[in-house]
C-alpha cells in the first residue's frame, strides 16, 4: 500500500513538473501572461529603434526582460552564432557563410549611411552646393595619400582627415559596398562605434566620415546634430546638387528619399534581426511578431523607414507558429 502511495505521489509530481516545464517552454505563466528573457546584441544602427521597440513591447508584456547591447553588426552576428544571445541586430546583408552556420533572419526596417563632415569647414557652402561623386569618395576612402579639398572643389582648400570604423560594422560594410569594396579596404583613422565617429568628425574641422542616419540626425529636431554636416551625393556627377538630389536638410526628407528610392541602395539598406536557427524562445517569437504588426508604426517616429507590407507578410510566414 505504501509503495502504491509513493507511486501516486511520484506520478503527480511528474505530471506537475512536466506541466510547469511546458508552461515555461511556452513562455506563459499560470495566468496566461507572457514571460521570459530576450537578449539582443549588435548594430549601432538598430540600437535606438530596438530600444524604443522594447520599451513599447514591455508595456504590453511587463514580465518579459529584454537586454540590448550595441557593439557593431559583426559582434552581434558572432554573439548569436555562438549562442550568446537570442537575436543579433545586423545592418548589412547576411553572408552565405553565415547562412551556412544556420543564421536565420527577418528584415526589420530600413535606413541609410550618409557621409559626414564638420560644419566648421571653410569649404562648407561649396560642399553643400556641389556635393561629391562616388568616384571622389573612392579617392578619399580607398586611395593612399593625404587628400586636400582643392582636389575636389574649385577653389577648395584645406586638408581632409578621413575617419572609418575600427569595429566590424554594418555601416562601414555598407559604405564600402557603395564604393565597390569591403570594409577592410576603407582607409582612414579607425574609430569605434557610430557615436565615436560622429563625435570625432564634429570636433575635427578637417574631418570626413560616415554615419547611420540615426546618429547623424537629432530625432527630436529632425536636423543634423550640431557641428555635423551631411555631404550630398552628386548622383548624376554633373558637379552640382540638383533639386532631385537635394534631400538632406532634415531627417524627414532623407527618409522620404529612401522610401521613394531616390537615395541609392547602397548606402540605403535593410536592417535585420538574426537568430541561430529558427527561434524557439516563445518570447522572441511574440516580440518579432509584434515588430512586424505594430512596431512598423513606430519606426518613422524613431527615424527609420518601415518595411513594405509584402516584406511584413513574408516575415510572418517565416516565423514559427505559437504552439499552445
Amino acid at each position: 500500500m505504501k509503495k502504491i502511495f509513493l507511486l501516486v505521489i511520484c506520478a503527480i509530481f511528474f505530471i506537475s513538473a512536466t506541466s510547469c516545464q511546458r508552461a515555461r517552454k511556452a513562455g506563459f505563466d499560470a495566468e496566461g501572461n507572457l514571460h521570459g528573457r530576450i537578449s539582443i546584441s549588435g548594430a549601432w544602427a538598430m540600437y535606438p529603434l530596438v530600444v524604443r521597440w522594447a520599451e513599447e513591447f514591455r508595456k504590453l508584456h511587463p514580465h518579459v526582460q529584454i537586454d540590448i547591447s550595441a557593439g557593431g553588426a559583426g559582434k552581434g552576428m558572432a554573439d548569436v552564432l555562438n549562442n550568446m544571445v537570442d537575436l543579433a541586430m545586423v545592418s548589412r546583408g547576411i553572408n552565405p557563410e553565415e547562412i551556412a552556420q544556420n543564421a536565420w533572419y527577418v528584415s526589420a526596417a530600413k535606413d541609410a549611411v550618409v557621409p559626414t563632415f564638420n560644419t566648421g569647414n571653410p569649404n562648407r557652402d561649396a560642399i553643400l552646393k556641389q556635393g561629391l561623386t562616388r568616384r571622389q569618395f573612392q579617392s578619399i576612402f580607398l586611395e593612399e595619400g593625404q587628400k586636400d579639398w582643392s582636389q575636389f572643389l574649385p577653389g577648395g582648400h584645406g586638408s581632409i582627415n578621413g575617419y572609418t570604423r575600427s569595429d566590424a560594422s554594418g555601416a562601414a560594410e555598407t559604405w564600402a559596398l557603395y564604393l565597390g569594396r569591403a570594409q577592410e579596404d576603407l582607409l582612414g583613422i579607425g574609430v569605434f562605434g557610430d557615436p565615436g565617429i560622429a563625435n570625432i568628425v564634429r570636433n575635427d574641422i578637417a574631418g570626413v566620415g560616415f554615419n547611420n542616419i540615426a546618429f547623424a540626425f537629432d530625432i527630436k529636431t529632425g536636423q543634423p546634430f550640431e557641428g555635423l554636416g551631411i555631404i550630398p551625393l552628386d548622383l548624376n556627377e554633373d558637379g552640382r546638387i540638383s533639386p532631385e538630389e537635394s534631400f538632406y536638410d532634415n531627417l524627414t526628407e532623407v527618409m522620404d528619399a529612401i522610401s521613394q528610392g531616390k537615395f541609392p541602395t547602397p548606402p540605403a539598406r535593410n536592417l535585420y534581426f538574426v537568430s541561430r536557427g529558427e527561434p524557439t524562445n516563445i518570447a522572441v517569437i511574440v516580440f518579432l511578431r509584434w515588430v512586424m504588426l505594430h512596431g512598423q508604426e513606430i519606426a518613422p517616429e524613431a527615424g527609420y523607414v518601415a518595411i513594405s507590407e509584402e516584406t511584413i507578410s513574408q516575415n510572418l510566414e517565416k516565423l514559427p507558429a505559437l504552439v499552445e
